[in-house]
């Protein structure tokens, strides 16, 4: 096991109660075998305080997502598999207190252990500073560039997401139509529309011909209520 300074260097934040940030990283086969405490009860209330934090990140900087969606894109970004790899990133597993028999097992990489200590050290700060405004800027480290490449990913395909919606009615015909083209070689731009059957539910524009196809789908989709 590594030095609790180096983790806390890792996390950004020095603590008051080092007992505290023991216990975030003591597994409960490690209590069990010393008599102490685990990370259990801390992981509980890490879990609330993630959320809280995430949710509120999410409505203040995702203006056009609806409900639905806002809580679809809270629950990838908390999931285990997301907080896994932020405590990859933070090399948690070299920290943890683990007994012999989970240590030998692969204890240190398994990722429902690695997320369970982002929610344990997460609650952690926030007991040991007296408030919220710690735990927030250890959260928003991994929050905000992972909402980012979420978003990224969402936009890569509105054409497919129009595609796929539509195909629910086999009688029912998507064409993309190219109704304007200016500028000069060097910097064109093309206007399209996406028809479905003989109707017009979008209209696009962009630097080239797809990235207009994009545009014009995702119109289609947002007056879709999607």
């Amino acid at each position: 096991m590594r030095p609790l300074e180096e983790y806390e260097k890792l996390i950004g934040y020095e603590f008051r109660d080092k007992k505290l940030l023991e216990t975030a990283l003591t597994h409960s086969s490690y209590a069990n075998e010393h008599k102490t405490d685990s990370y259990e009860r801390l992981e509980f209330l890490g879990d609330s305080v993630l959320g809280f934090v995430t949710a509120e990140y999410l409505y203040g900087n995702l203006e056009g997502l609806s409900e639905g969606q806002l809580t679809k894109t809270r629950a990838a970004l908390v999931c285990e598999k997301s907080l896994c790899g932020f405590s990859r990133s933070l090399e948690v597993g070299s920290f943890l207190r683990l007994s012999h028999g989970e240590m030998h097992s692969g204890g240190r990489e398994r990722s429902s252990i690695l997320a369970d200590v982002f929610e344990s050290t997460t609650a952690a700060i926030y007991l040991d500073s007296g408030g919220i405004t710690a735990a927030k800027e250890f959260i928003l480290r991994f929050i905000i560039p992972a909402a980012k490449t979420r978003g990224q990913k969402a936009f890569k395909d509105y054409k497919t997401t129009l595609q796929e919606i539509i195909q629910q009615n086999p009688e029912e015909r998507l064409v993309y139509v190219l109704t304007g083209e200016s500028g000069p070689d060097h910097q064109k731009h093309f206007t399209v529309e996406v028809h479905l059957n003989s109707n017009v539910i979008g209209k696009g524009g962009g630097r080239s011909k797809k990235e207009a196809e994009q545009q014009a789908a995702r119109e289609a989709l947002e007056l879709m209520g999607y």
